[in-house]
């Protein structure tokens, strides 16, 4: 610092000045903001509109359960299974000489499958025609020779007893030609089977002998399997289904229901489009499994069904009645039991538990605990919760295009459609 530099006396006397300054003088400006925010706070307490407003009830939409005739299925699990099954064997024996198939195609009734070597089984044909014309023969001279003795019997030249054995001579003939007869009739029919044909239509199997084999005939099992063919039109439909579903479509057919129909859909399949009817249920329950056995019967004149397919049958149950349905989404889950949220008078939640029935239309059929009158909630169920008040706005329950799920999903047994 320059020492001529003249120092001010106010300068001089600033700093200690701010040293020297009361205590209260250095906090009136902390003190001061500090006690106008009270009193702003104490007059904005003090104001009778300023208080904090309840929260408004949520808005939630409402809508009567929708009331429709439905008709009602049960569901089953099963295979597909020929109407009729043949095993083509040779009732002859012999040598395999043509195959007139091609594996796995559609064949008609009566048609050329196999040829097995004729030639022997003609041969015997032949021998067998000549004994035949032998017998023939002889019984031609039997009956002249008996003719002739019954002429002598009247001038006494011819002996009773010789004509008696004349008569025998001529019966004798009579069956030996009878019996001639018959193995000419066997070796045609021999003849005959060395042509293997189809006894019934429908879609072969794979031939399970080559031409230039020797094949065993013979009745029964004891033949050689050449191949098989199952008769595919009509198809089969086999399952197996609970006593209690047995016992609720008895019940159905001592009421006077119509005649089960069936609908089938396939595993890569969303509708049931395969129709048939209920052909046949076993006459016993298993009583390991506690299961029965039933058939339908299924028109398949394209073959496009083929033994041993999945498929996902429904049974019509028990006709068509009406019911009430509701968004499968509104149902709630409460332990054990389904519940569905329904607003009373005074816009409060009531949670009522309700037994339901299978999907249709992509809604839940309701069978009871609810009425033809209520209001259910079937947007905003996340905010509503029972005994408080909701703002309930009307909305309208429509059916929605089917979805095929699983029969496994499905937490009751059955399935419904909306009738025409």
């Amino acid at each position: 610092m320059n020492m001529d530099t003249p120092i001010s006396r106010t300068d001089a006397v600033q700093p200690d000045a701010r040293r020297r300054r009361p205590s209260w003088q250095r906090g009136a400006m902390v003190l001061v903001p500090v006690a106008l925010l009270g009193a702003v706070g104490v007059k904005l307490f003090d104001q009778p509109n300023a208080a904090v407003a309840a929260p408004a009830p949520p808005a939630v939409t409402v809508a009567a359960p929708l009331v429709r005739q439905v008709s009602e299925w049960d569901d089953y699990v099963g295979r597909f299974a020929p109407s009729r099954t043949v095993e083509i064997r040779p009732r002859v024996a012999g040598e395999v000489t043509a195959v007139h198939f091609r594996d796995g195609e559609i064949v008609r009734k009566g048609q050329l499958l196999f040829t097995i070597d004729p030639r022997p089984f003609a041969a015997s044909l032949a021998e067998a025609r000549a004994n035949a014309a032998s017998a023939s023969s002889a019984l031609t001279l039997a009956r002249t020779d008996l003719g002739r003795a019954q002429r002598l019997v009247a001038d006494e030249a011819v002996s009773a007893g010789e004509v008696d054995a004349l008569r025998g001579r001529l019966q004798a003939a009579q069956a030996a030609l009878a019996a001639a007869n018959a193995r000419v009739r066997a070796r045609a029919l021999d003849v005959s089977f060395t042509q293997v044909r189809a006894p019934i239509g429908g879609r072969i199997s794979d031939r399970r002998v080559d031409a230039g084999n020797q094949v065993a005939g013979g009745e029964g099992t004891g033949g050689t399997v050449l191949t098989t063919i199952n008769a595919l039109d009509p198809i089969y439909f086999t399952f197996d289904g609970s006593e209690a579903l047995f016992l609720k479509g008895q019940r159905a057919r001592r009421a006077g229901a119509a005649p089960a129909a069936v609908e089938i859909r396939l595993q890569d399949e969303a509708e049931h489009r395969w129709h048939g009817r209920l052909d046949f249920t076993d006459n016993g329950l298993d009583q390991r499994s506690g299961t029965i056995r039933g058939r339908a019967v299924l028109s398949n004149p394209n073959y496009f069904l083929t033994p041993g397919m999945f498929g996902n049958m429904r049974l019509a149950s028990v006709g068509t009645r009406t019911a009430m349905l509701v968004p499968d989404d509104a149902v709630q889950t409460d332990q054990a039991r389904k519940i569905l949220l329904t607003v009373d008078r005074r816009n409060m939640v009531v949670a009522k538990p309700v037994e339901l029935g299978p999907v249709v239309g992509g809604l839940r059929i309701v069978r009871s605990g609810i009425g033809p009158d209520d209001r259910i909630v079937i947007t905003g169920t996340q905010m509503a919760m029972p005994g408080s008040p909701v703002q309930p706005k009307p909305g309208r329950i429509t059916p929605q295009a089917a979805v095929a799920t699983p029969t496994a999903v499905q937490p009751v047994a059955g399935e419904a459609t909306l009738a025409s």
